[in-house]
């Protein structure tokens, strides 16, 4: 093309006709990229925008606000311009040579650029699929990402160096404990994010407890390195994806799909208040039904092993006899297995503790119904109402520490009690 138009413009005798015919292709090409340009960005680009917008599906909204489409339209500019090169600038060097190596970048650059966007589109799409919660997609993604910048990064030093790309990868092994050095956090995020996707250790939305790194809350983002934590308190604690593979850490997603919540928490008895029960005590007590069936069955027993042994029931140190607060732990657990919230097909117990300087610790062990986080606590905080409600029923007290009050209250029945030195 050069060659024919440098003729004809000599057939005009007009001098430098060869830069002139350079210049003219120059500007041919120039002027079909702008009228490309212009054709694809302003008259093929806003109806599609438009017509996305006003589409009731994801997708199309998804390639236009990830760029995808105005990349691909970059992407074939490119295109076209090596094509005009080919065809305009063949054999005039070094113009030719450098126009390549220039459109060669600019598909190279476009190209990364659309697949940058094509995994945006496809991270957004699946936000809402149950597999965005099965594997950590975004760190997979950025890692796609790193290894796809890397690779066009070496394509594009090799086509400015004229150099075949794997004289330089061959180079790279001299670096590569530099680039070990470098990439350290996003290669250990990406073996991390590979372990906890395989393991089915953690997924976005799973309630993540780490106390040494201060995050006990929501995972809202599992990236290449970091780890988003959104508090309860509202904070947000990010963490090192590599940290979830070397340290451990709690995952409550297992108690949520389990469907129970555990419920474990003593209740302090006043030891002093424990005793024998007394027959009008069990008379009293038989008017409770979930009691009924236990004071008959257990008075039966007493009543069978102290006959056997002929036991003098005149002192207690003879025979056996039913206590108020064994007596209580039966009506107790009875209680919580016919209580509507609890769950019956989970460990439900009452059992005593090891007692000490605050009494008897009488512990419920239990699980209720719901996992959720409000109505558990209402549900943990009506039983415990209940409950100290309950003990007087049974002769028993609640062991609770003295307070300034109390101090005060027996000074002053001290000082009310007391004789006159005069008298």
């Amino acid at each position: 093309m050069h060659d024919y138009l440098t003729q004809w413009l000599s057939a005009f005798d007009l001098p430098y006709a060869s830069f002139i015919a350079v210049f003219a292709l120059l500007g041919i090409i120039l002027l079909i990229s702008l009228l490309v340009h212009g054709l694809l960005h302003q008259g093929v680009t806003p109806p599609l925008r438009r017509l996305a917008e006003k589409s009731s599906k994801q997708w199309p909204r998804s390639f236009i606000d990830k760029k995808l489409l105005s990349r691909s339209a970059l992407l074939l500019q490119g295109i076209l311009l090596q094509l005009q090169i080919a065809l305009f600038l063949q054999g005039i060097e070094p113009l030719h040579t450098v126009l390549v190596v220039f459109s060669q970048v600019w598909m190279m650059t476009f190209s990364l650029l659309m697949f940058f966007s094509l995994l945006d589109v496809l991270l957004e799409l699946t936000q809402r699929q149950a597999i965005a919660s099965q594997l950590p997609l975004r760190g997979i993604f950025q890692s796609l990402k790193l290894i796809a910048a890397l690779l066009v990064v070496l394509m594009i030093i090799s086509v400015l160096i004229g150099k075949s790309p794997l004289v330089l990868l061959t180079g790279l092994g001299a670096m590569t404990a530099v680039l070990m050095l470098v990439f350290k956090d996003p290669i250990l995020g990406l073996v991390a994010g590979i372990q906890l996707s395989a393991n089915d250790m953690l997924k976005i939305g799973d309630w993540l407890e780490m106390p040494k790194y201060g995050a006990d809350g929501d995972v809202v983002d599992i990236g290449l390195t970091t780890v988003k934590v959104r508090n309860w308190d509202k904070t947000v604690t990010t963490l090192p994806t590599y940290v979830l593979i070397s340290d451990s850490f709690k995952n409550w997603r297992p108690m949520s799909e389990s469907g129970g919540r555990r419920i474990k928490r003593s209740i302090n008895i006043d030891a002093t208040s424990i005793h024998f029960l007394s027959e009008d005590e069990v008379a009293s007590l038989k008017r409770a039904q979930l009691l009924t069936p236990y004071l008959e069955g257990k008075g039966e027993e007493v009543e069978n092993y102290n006959a056997r042994l002929n036991c003098d029931l005149t002192t207690p140190l003879n025979g056996r006899r039913m206590t108020n607060v064994g007596t209580f732990r039966a009506w107790l657990e009875a209680w919580l297995r016919a209580h509507p919230r609890s769950h019956k097909e989970m460990t439900l117990m009452v059992r005593q503790l090891a007692p000490g300087p605050s009494g008897l610790p009488i512990e419920i062990y239990m699980f209720t119904n719901t996992t959720a986080w409000l109505e558990y606590e209402n549900i943990q905080a009506d039983i415990f109402d209940h409950i100290f409600a309950v003990l007087p029923e049974f002769g028993l007290r609640v062991h609770q520490t003295p307070t300034g009050n109390d101090l005060r209250q027996l000074r002053l029945t001290e000082q009310d009690n007391a004789i006159p030195a005069d008298r």
